[in-house]
């Protein structure tokens, strides 16, 4: 089969420099419960990165956490930028459209256009903000420039997803706000696309997309507003709708292509919390090699939102020894709720 689809030229990551233990964090966070600290401890995470020089407290303004999230994402998405350009060995100035997908904070001017000057970018790049779409976000955003990818063919596009979920930080006793604080972390991940013809390259093709929502489902992820400040909302439920939202994408999405879930060799999937990986293996009938890259990366980094499925795509091609023809399915869940996915060939 001839190669379709839009080219990932290279990813960049970055994270902020203070990595901590769960341990660690569980004393950042404040609580002294027995009952709070096994649920960190048994997430799966061995490490996570903050963009913090001291323990939060509990009575920061919105605006110190605000301030947090802009510092953050700017520095972590120069970082994740520069990282990424350097591996495609491209200059600033060949980015023809910038895409930025980030829930975790609110500015305006937005984070893309505030890129421009200190990335180096042209002063006529195309721009494109892609917020609140939480844990999913990448896939979304990379729809959007894999269209303008192939409807400009040989421009270049960039994803840039970037998270401060310690600008969220928020501290209660409720069952959803101990989960979002024992999982989530910071850090920014930067994708290069094109649809022109490229060299050999480690990173498949992007093929397809597809989404599935579930708008009855609406509050049990996202973000709500507590006194003035963002809290995450992960509800418990999640684990159990995992499966059907992620069948409602898959479904269509191999149909429409010929393929069966054994066709798939590599399982690039969201780690949004152990729990929700166990009930997507169980469901799928996946192996624990499917999922090795997922739950590596939730182990070294926890769950930073909308960058952590390029962390996994990333180790799956550095690692996983992809060969020319195999496919593969990323993955998310995020808030609507919807489960997004896409179509991957190398």
């Amino acid at each position: 089969m001839p190669a379709t689809g839009t080219s990932i030229l290279s990813i960049g990551q970055a994270t902020p420099a203070l990595r901590v233990t769960q341990e660690q964090s569980l004393a950042y966070a404040g609580y002294s419960s027995a009952r709070i600290r096994r649920i960190f401890l048994n997430t799966g995470i061995a490490y996570r990165h903050f963009y913090l020089e001291k323990p939060p407290r509990p009575d920061e303004t919105s605006d110190e956490l605000n301030r947090r999230y802009l510092d953050g994402a700017m520095e972590a998405g120069c970082q994740a930028v520069h990282a990424c350009l350097e591996g495609a060995g491209l200059s600033p100035r060949n980015v023809d459209l910038l895409v930025v997908c980030t829930s975790t904070g609110y500015v305006c001017p937005d984070i893309g256009t505030r890129l421009v000057d200190p990335v180096g970018l042209r002063p006529d790049v195309q721009r494109a903000s892609m917020t609140g779409l939480g844990c999913a976000g990448a896939l979304p955003a990379l729809q959007r420039a894999s269209d303008f990818a192939e409807a400009h063919r040989g421009r270049i596009a960039l994803v840039l997803a970037v998270e401060i979920c310690s600008a969220c930080y928020y501290l209660d006793d409720s069952l959803e706000t101990v989960v979002g604080n024992a999982i989530c972390a910071d850090g920014a991940s930067a994708f290069l696309l094109t649809s022109g013809s490229v060299e050999a390259s480690r990173y498949p093709r992007i093929v397809d997309f597809q989404s599935f929502l579930e708008p009855e489902q609406l509050a049990l992820v996202g973000m709500a507003h507590r006194n003035g400040k963002l809290r995450i909302v992960l509800g418990a439920e999640v684990p159990e709708l995992a499966f059907s939202l992620i069948q409602g994408a898959l479904t269509p999405l191999l149909a429409r292509h010929g393929l069966r879930q054994s066709d798939i060799r590599f399982w690039v999937v969201h780690p949004g919390g152990s729990k929700v990986l166990n009930a997507i293996q169980k469901r799928l009938g996946l192996t624990d090699a499917d999922l090795r890259f997922s739950r590596t990366v939730l182990r070294n980094y926890g769950n930073m939102s909308s960058p952590t499925v390029m962390f996994v795509l990333d180790d799956v091609s550095r690692n996983g020894d992809p060969r020319p023809g195999d496919w593969g399915v990323m993955t998310a869940l995020g808030p609507g709720m919807a489960a997004e996915a896409a179509l991957l060939r190398w």
